[in-house]
């Protein structure tokens, strides 16, 4: 259980009792409990969303869960994708794009990126249908979480040195698998064939963007990392409206 509260801590604003704060050991152990947190976070983003819904209409609902979806993380994600945009939207060398993103400063392109991949959140979780809230709230930050692992399984740290630098996997093909089957059985159990569509696109999703990576800055850092959560977060959303045409 150590390496689950790791985790927890790592990737959520959830305090931990005393006793229970994790040490290096026990973060290495963490990364295979990270769509254990995604289900944690989307369970309850989907059921505050589902309370609000005897209060509130849609729209301030959307809000409110798109909120909780960063707030739950500390904005973590969040800070990720903005210093991921200002880095490799900059058109400079690598080196220069890593410097950037170690940069604390959030430029113009992480402001935009920031502003449009939540805009799209709220507009996607407002268009859904009632009916379809629920499932699609519980497995957007299950894909997000994925996303992690299968960011680093599939490419190496492209620093030197950083916090995730630490998490190395032995058998990486084990850990990509593993992500694949919680996404797929997470999507398929909460919304039957289109959840496990939604989980594939999804997963194709973060293979395209560890490609672009590649390219970029020959592999992954914290902050692309955020970066592929946030990103990932958008499309069982996405999917679950282009699958009933747009409702």
């Amino acid at each position: 259980m150590r390496g689950f509260f790791a985790a927890l801590q790592f990737l959520t604003i959830f305090p931990l009792p005393q006793g229970l704060a994790p040490d290096k050991e026990a973060l290495q152990k963490a990364p295979p409990f990270f769509p254990l947190i995604g289900l944690l976070v989307g369970f309850m983003v989907a059921a505050f969303d589902w309370g609000f819904g005897f209060i509130f209409p849609a729209p301030v609902r959307s809000v409110v869960a798109a909120i909780l979806l960063i707030a739950f993380s500390g904005a973590l994600h969040t800070d990720g994708l903005a210093d991921t945009a200002d880095g490799l939207l900059s058109s400079r060398p690598r080196e220069r794009m890593l410097e950037i993103m170690r940069d604390s400063r959030t430029g113009p392109m992480g402001v935009v990126a920031i502003v449009c991949v939540v805009s799209l959140k709220i507009a996607a979780i407002a268009s859904l249908p009632s009916p379809a809230r629920f499932r699609v709230l519980l497995l957007m930050p299950v894909a997000g979480r994925c996303a992690l692992l299968i960011v680093m399984a599939v490419l190496p740290y492209a620093r030197p040195e950083g916090l995730v630098g630490i998490f190395k996997f032995n058998r990486p093909a084990l850990i990509l698998f593993w992500a694949l089957i919680f996404l797929l059985s997470t999507g398929g159990i909460a919304g039957g064939i289109s959840g496990v569509t939604a989980g594939a696109l999804s997963f194709l999703f973060v293979l395209l963007f560890t490609v672009y990576l590649r390219r970029k800055i020959g592999g992954y850092t914290g902050d692309t990392l955020g970066a592929a959560c946030e990103l990932t977060e958008l499309i069982p959303p996405l999917a679950a409206l282009a699958w009933m045409g747009g409702v």
